[in-house]
Order: C-alpha cells, then sequence, then structure tokens
C-alpha cells in the first residue's frame, strides 16, 4: 500500500496540535513505561518495544484523546455536558475525565452491551442510556440526543482533537526512543494510528508505519485499496472492530501510513497468552493486535527495531482464561483425546497405565456409551489430559495405538 498525496487532512493535525495536546493532558494521564522486551524479540526475530497503555487508569490509550478534547471545550458547552456512543474504552476514558473536570457525560450504548461494561462506564462517573440492538442504532440516537439536550458530541476517533490526544503515545515512544524502524499500531476506526502517524511522518519520516486489523473486520484495510469490506463475527479484538472506519482518519491513514496487515483469531489469541506468559502484563485483544502482526509475518519484521502500542487491558476474565487454555491446547500442552474401549471392567484401568507411564496428567475423564455409533458393548472415553509439551502427548498417542487402541485428537477450529 502506498501513501496518498492528499493533504487536506493532515493540515488539520500536525506536530505542534499533538505537541500541544501533550501540554494540556500532562499530568492528568499516565506517561506509561516503555520497556524492550528481550523474551519476545528472540521469538519474533526483531527488536521489540512494547508501549503499556494498558496502565492507564481506565486501561486504555482512549483516554488521551476523550481528555483533549474535554479540556478544548469552553466553560459554556463544558456546563451543557458531553455524550458519546460507545461500548468500549472510549466510554470509560471520557465517563473518568468527564467526572474528574465536572462535565456531566451521557453515555449512549446498543441494549445488548454486555452489563459488565455498563457497570464500569457508570463506576467511572457516567451516565449510560441504552438504545438499540446495534452500535450504529447507538450512535443515530446520541447524534438526535446531542441536538434535543444541547450536548457537545466527542467521537471515539473521527476528529483531529481526539487523534491529537492519542498522538502523544508516539510523541513519548519517539522522545525514549527516535530510531525505530517501524511502528505497529492496532486500527479500529482510525484515530490512534492517525495521531501516531502524525507524529512520526513529522519527526522521522523514515520511520515505516504499519496497522493491523482483525481479518473479521478489514475495514479501513478495504477501504484504502477502493474494496468493500466484509466485516462481521465474534472477534477477540473487539475494540478495533469497526465497520464503518472514520472519514478523517482515513485520509490521514492513506496519506502517511505505510501498509495493514490483517491478524486471524489464532494470531490473536497466542499474543495475548504470550504477553501475559512473557511480560505478566494483561492485554485485551486489539492490544495484542501489532505483536500478533508481527509474529504472523516474521520475515517483514525481522532484524527491525520495532515498537508495538499495547493499547488496552480490557478483557473478561473468563474469557482470557478461555484464551489461555486454548493456547495451551494449540502447543501441545493439554489436549483431549478420544479412545474407543470395551465396556467391561478393568478396561479404563489398563488406560490409565499408560497415562501413568508417560507421566501424563489426566484432568478430566468422560465416557460416552449411548450417543456412539459403536455396538452396544462398546464405549468412547474422553480425556483431557496435561503434558509437558507436544513430544511428549504423541509419546503417549503412539504408546496407546501400539497396544491397540484406537485414539483420536478433538481438535480446536
Amino acid at each position: 500500500m502506498s501513501r496518498s498525496d492528499d493533504t487536506s487532512a493532515t493540515q488539520q493535525l500536525t506536530l505542534a496540535d499533538v505537541r500541544a495536546a501533550a501540554a494540556r493532558i500532562a499530568g492528568q494521564v499516565v506517561a506509561t513505561p516503555m520497556l524492550h522486551s528481550r523474551t519476545l524479540s528472540q521469538i519474533a526475530g526483531a527488536d521489540i518495544w512494547l508501549k503499556f497503555e494498558n496502565l492507564q487508569f481506565t486501561a486504555a490509550y482512549k483516554e488521551r484523546g476523550a481528555l483533549n478534547a474535554l479540556l478544548l471545550l469552553d466553560e459554556e458547552r463544558r456546563s451543557r455536558g458531553v455524550i458519546a456512543a460507545s461500548a468500549g474504552n472510549h466510554s470509560q476514558g471520557l465517563s473518568y475525565h468527564g467526572t474528574r473536570l465536572g462535565v456531566p457525560v451521557t453515555i449512549v450504548m446498543p441494549k445488548t452491551t454486555p452489563t459488565v461494561k455498563v457497570m464500569q462506564t457508570e463506576s467511572v462517573g457516567g451516565q449510560v442510556e441504552l438504545f438499540g440492538e446495534t452500535f450504529d442504532e447507538a450512535y443515530a440516537h446520541a447524534r438526535q440526543l446531542e441536538k434535543e439536550r444541547g450536548l457537545t458530541f466527542v467521537h471515539p476517533f473521527d476528529h483531529p482533537d481526539v487523534a491529537a490526544g492519542q498522538g502523544t503515545v508516539a510523541l513519548e515512544m519517539l522522545e525514549a526512543q527516535p530510531d525505530f524502524d517501524c511502528l505497529v499500531v492496532p486500527i479500529g476506526g482510525g484515530g490512534l494510528m492517525s495521531g501516531m502517524a502524525t507524529v512520526a511522518s513529522a519527526i522521522n519520516p523514515a520511520i515505516e508505519m504499519v496497522g493491523v486489523q482483525a481479518q473479521l473486520y478489514p475495514s479501513m484495510f478495504a477501504r484504502l485499496r477502493g474494496e468493500e469490506a466484509v466485516c462481521g463475527g465474534d472477534t477477540l479484538a473487539e475494540g478495533i472492530a469497526v465497520k464503518a472506519p472514520g472519514e478523517f482518519t482515513s485520509q490521514i491513514i492513506a496519506a502517511l501510513v505505510d501498509d495493514i496487515l490483517l491478524v486471524s483469531e489464532p494470531a490473536l489469541e497466542h499474543a495475548v497468552a504470550l504477553l501475559l506468559q512473557i511480560e505478566k502484563t494483561v492485554v485485551e485483544g486489539a492490544g495484542a493486535a501489532g505483536l500478533a502482526a508481527v509474529l504472523a509475518n516474521p520475515e517483514r519484521f525481522r532484524g527491525k527495531k520495532v515498537g508495538l502500542v499495547l493499547c488496552g487491558g480490557n478483557i473478561d476474565t473468563r474469557l482470557l482464561a478461555n484464551v489461555l487454555l486454548r493456547d495451551l491446547a494449540r502447543a501441545g500442552r493439554i489436549a483431549r483425546l478420544k479412545i474407543q474401549l470395551q465396556d467391561r471392567p478393568g478396561a479404563l484401568y489398563a488406560v490409565m497405565g499408560v497415562f501413568d507411564a508417560h507421566n501424563v496428567n489426566i484432568l478430566e475423564i468422560h465416557h460416552q456409551r449411548i450417543f456412539t455409533s459403536l455396538p452396544a458393548k462398546g464405549l468412547f472415553t474422553e480425556i483431557e489430559c496435561e503434558a509437558r509439551d507436544a513430544a511428549q502427548l504423541e509419546g503417549l498417542i503412539e504408546a496407546l495405538r501400539a497396544k491397540g487402541y484406537s485414539v483420536g485428537k478433538v481438535e480446536l477450529d
């Protein structure tokens, strides 16, 4: 993908705007650490640096843009209040800083929004109104309330003031390490990338700007290629699951971004698990998208100094547990084996002996006698087990087959 020559949007957002935003929000958001990851660098074959935006108070970079937009309001608009449509991190960032500044904040969310997200937003001071079944319906209602109540709408991404605040992430990164070869940045609506690309292109134009989207939601990827995006499905990276990217941000990205990569759901899951296992940090799917892209495209990034933004850490704990267990399964650390047995005393005991001989731990056992195509005297047993690694598991399977058992693995999709 090549950069366009359109300068209309880039004139609305400059390095000076981002520097002014940085001065404006200084001391009111966390200047998050950026650290080198020795282990991830070895795995990726690149020099990996991580910007920990998941350590903001609301666990996401969205605070920066929301706060900058709030601070630019005059007293009259502050007193009337602001409104936004969001079921994600923008709602929490805007609610937190609006409440802190004494600005009434209304957030319109779809009725389908998980209760935990409603509660999180209300816990930091936002007034939540549920409307419609989809984000588009909630967004339209928010714009209607904006007019009816005289509120100021604060867009989650498609505005220069918001993008300027998000760009302070790159400002901090490049002040610490100005010689990156590339910055890999998640893209949903495009606010974070717009701000960061503006900074990088002004400070060091040689830095390659690479965006990342989930394969299920390739909206910006398709738009910049003049294609129609097919978006939908349950992605782990719901923070960047945007069907329609911003108009303003699309122009900035077309002008300043070199490439956009798409990442699969297994790649996102693996990246979330690696960041927890190696860096001991919790990120949501969108926050892991940059690492997922680097690991999925090793030749593209090999030997380069790469900056990644861990843009958010708001992930449901049960979902995180599922991600970790699925990653163990893909690595061959845990498995479910389906074994055909005769339904008679001692049959299961004999199988247990093989597990014991190979030092493979049994987690759960399920017998299936009824819903099977086997004869009445046969059964399937499904055994969930835990091994040291894939090689140990394969050794167990080979030993079971050598003793005459029919063994299959229940695979992940």
